[in-house]
């Protein structure tokens, strides 16, 4: 492959695909439990529920292309696994079927770790001066802390 000039270093481009590999993970694995929670959700807040858990799990799946895509053009490969998603996500899975208040706690904690991550990747970014990648990691913490704020004000 023709080696990369887009004014990053190696070692820079490395670090921020780490980063944003851990992103990726966490998001991908926020997506999979929003999408669960819209199929499993029951009670009287179903409705309600189920379609906004299905707008957060479409915007999700829109994310993790955005996220992988930037990974693959700062020239390393963007991981893709069940297995490397567990490794590099700090989102732990929940089993079974939590009653609907719960998901919302589960999901509004879900959002916020999404949004330690990608904050914690913005110095690297910040300091190689890779606008793409930081512009990225603010447009990701923008929705969601906007997701969070919403799930958090339907908790009593």
């Amino acid at each position: 492959m023709k080696p990369i000039n887009i004014g990053l270093d190696e070692k820079d481009r490395k670090e921020i695909a780490h980063g944003l590999s851990r992103l990726l993970a966490d998001t991908y694995t926020l997506y999979l439990q929003t999408h669960n929670f819209h199929w499993n959700v029951t009670g009287p807040q179903f409705q309600t529920l189920h379609l906004m858990f299905e707008g957060q799990y479409t915007e999700l799946a829109a994310a993790v292309d955005e996220i992988a895509e930037r990974i693959r053009a700062l020239g390393l490969p963007a991981p893709g696994t069940y297995s490397e998603f567990a490794e590099l996500s700090s989102i732990r899975e929940t089993r079974g079927v939590p009653k609907a208040e719960a998901m919302i706690e589960i999901l509004v904690d879900g959002q916020e770790a999404v949004i330690r991550t990608a904050r914690s990747v913005f110095p690297a970014a910040d300091k190689a001066h890779d606008e793409p990648t930081a512009d990225l990691l603010t447009q990701r913490m923008q929705i969601h802390e906007k997701t969070a704020w919403m799930l958090r004000s339907m908790l009593s």
